[in-house]
């Protein structure tokens, strides 16, 4: 299991990408240097309550936002919930989730 370092900065990172911003941009909106700010994303070290709400407001977010670790799991771990949750629902959702997957893997080819 991930540290609470390691997820932080997984997340972190993964939403400064989604916004389409560099490790470069967001340690200067923050004040920080990028060998820093890399080393926060590669969860080897962990940030100040200061560091930290200057990169919620840098990236626009809210605190649960960049503290939702939900999807930070192992891989097995994730098609086991899944598998739950397919199996729960009902036939039109199963069809919708297929159709999102399918979207999925032609979008990333």
């Amino acid at each position: 299991m991930k540290s609470l370092k390691e997820k932080l900065g997984f997340r972190i990172q993964e939403i400064r990408k989604s916004k389409n911003m560099t490790q470069e941009k967001l340690a200067e909106k923050i004040g920080l240097d990028t060998p820093n700010l890399s080393n926060i994303e590669r969860g080897k070290r962990f940030v100040s309550e200061a560091t930290l709400e200057k990169i919620i407001k840098a990236l626009n977010v809210t605190e649960k936002e960049l503290f939702d670790f939900e999807h930070i799991k192992p891989k097995r771990e994730l098609i086991d919930r899944i598998n739950e949750m397919l199996n729960e629902a009902e036939e039109k959702e199963v069809q919708f989730c297929y159709k999102i997957l399918t979207d999925l893997k032609q979008l990333s080819k």
